[in-house]
């Protein structure tokens, strides 16, 4: 028997194992069923965004909750943009390695990119579609029974590389673009500089006034209850707070009767789309409570990239205080996103955890839970163990980064954290820049020039990490004065 067939036959076997499969001669002994997952992923969600983060202005007491009820970790990290993270999520391995560094329209518009002449470096040719061969965490789980759904943004490929060729049985919502044209019913229109024509599939005809996130969650609570008592996962990937920045005008109109100078963050829009994310995550948490689901379901929320500081129809969208820049950028406020975790039987109730982890180690989290074996070497590790004891620790040496591209943030940079030390070197001039994060978590406060015998070691171990995971570089570009 093949090894895929010998982890589908287990996989079926534990299903039915399961309490509510028993025959009529009552219920067998064996394994315990292994639990639902639920995965939430916002977009563009800053670290301090959050009320249990330290936002300011944002109301969100349906994750505030969560974490009263999980693990909050503190220093967890993504990409610093969106299809990156998504790619490494589904596959435990890092973006670098994957050659997916950019979003995927940047990828697509590489042309337009080579045609600058305002740029010393041209960016390489990247990946646009996350390849079918790779073995994502959607395809481990339908291989032990699971039923696998996919709601909201995708990102990560095209119709041939859609949810459905990458494990997933239905998907509702899966885009190709980054954003929707608006969150408004019907949800479609032209978009951007391009007016290229967005819309988000699989929702139906709906109605006027309807919110995006409230549909996409409509699905999903449909989905939930389709799976009867088969475990299920369900990949919830919300658009919210990306822009475009339009929150509801009921809600809106509050968070501008809120805002006063003293406050960080100044964008009412924006703190509406928050708040909307939050009341729909609370709807989804609700309904497993409802449905006697929560004690058997794995809960995960996190953001794909630090939050959006850039400035969207002439109001900055948000501030990622105390943290550094934003998207795109590698200092941590481009990073560094929330992430909450609450699994049944494993997780404590309200511990904070200063580990420092990042979003592949999801992939080996989840894959352990539902008991699948990961066959191939990942770059992530699993947190279950430090989900049952957030003091425990990880046996890590570092965490990478790698965006060989330009953002209205950034010029290409790679950078490396080692303990509480945090090395960025940009490919324009070769500068080099070390932070201690422990006593400067707002990277303020350069001392590269006081340690150069670290920032040597931490050079050459980054040099070391790329040439590992064939990192692919920026080049200089023909004619440049530099």
């Amino acid at each position: 028997m093949s090894i895929q067939k010998s982890i589908l036959f287990f996989g079926l076997a534990l299903v039915f194992g399961h309490p509510n499969f028993a025959s009529d001669a009552g219920p067998r002994p064996g394994p315990a069923a292994p639990p639902n997952i639920v995965f939430i992923l916002a977009d563009d969600l800053g670290w301090s965004d959050i009320a249990c983060y330290g936002g300011d202005l944002h109301r969100t007491p349906n994750l505030d909750a969560l974490a009263r009820e999980g693990v909050r970790f503190t220093q967890a990290y993504a990409m610093s943009v969106c299809s990156p993270t998504r790619a490494a999520i589904l596959t435990g391995k890092h973006a670098a390695r994957l050659h997916i560094t950019t979003w995927r329209e940047s990828s697509l518009g590489r042309q337009a990119e080579a045609e600058r002449t305002d740029r010393l470096l041209l960016p390489p040719v990247t990946a646009h579609d996350l390849p079918c061969e790779e073995t994502t965490i959607a395809e481990l789980l339908k291989a032990r029974g699971y039923l696998t759904f996919h709601v909201g943004k995708w990102h990560v490929g095209d119709a041939a590389h859609s949810p459905e060729t990458q494990g997933f049985d239905v998907n509702i919502g899966g885009t190709h673009w980054g954003a929707p044209s608006t969150y408004f019913h019907p949800f479609r229109g032209p978009s951007g500089p391009s007016r290229e024509f967005r819309y988000v599939p699989g929702l139906g005809l709906g109605k006027p006034g309807q919110f995006l996130t409230d549909r996409l969650t409509d699905e999903a609570i449909k989905l939930i209850d389709a799976a009867g008592t088969r475990p299920f996962f369900l990949n919830l990937w919300f658009h919210n707070p990306h822009t475009p920045i339009e929150g509801k005008p009921e809600i809106v109109e509050q968070y501008r009767r809120k805002l006063h100078p003293g406050l960080h963050h100044q964008n009412p829009e924006y703190a509406a789309m928050i708040e909307t994310l939050d009341e729909n995550i609370g709807r989804i948490l609700r309904h497993l409570n409802r449905r006697g689901l929560a004690k058997h379901t794995a809960v995960f929320f996190a953001s794909d990239n630090g939050g959006y500081t850039n400035v969207f129809r002439g109001r900055r969208v948000t501030d990622n205080t105390p943290l550094r820049s934003g998207k795109g950028s590698l200092y941590e406020g481009g990073i560094r996103v929330p992430f909450i975790a609450r699994v049944p039987n494993v997780t404590p109730k309200g511990v904070v955890c200063n580990e420092p982890v990042i979003c592949m180690d999801i992939f080996s989290t989840i894959a352990e839970l539902a008991g699948a074996t990961v066959t191939e070497p990942v770059d992530g590790k699993s947190l279950v163990g430090l989900l049952r004891d957030p003091k425990s620790g990880l046996a890590r040496d570092a965490l990478y980064f790698h965006f060989p591209h330009y953002y209205p943030t950034t010029t290409p940079v790679s950078a490396v954290r080692r303990g509480d030390w945090k090395l960025l070197e940009y490919h324009e001039d070769g500068r080099l820049e070390l932070y201690n994060l422990r006593d400067d978590i707002a990277e303020q406060h350069d001392l590269a020039d006081r340690q150069p015998t670290l920032v040597s070691d931490l050079k050459e171990q980054l040099g070391r990490w790329r040439l590992e995971v064939g990192a692919q570089a920026p080049i200089r570009r023909p004619g440049s004065a530099r």
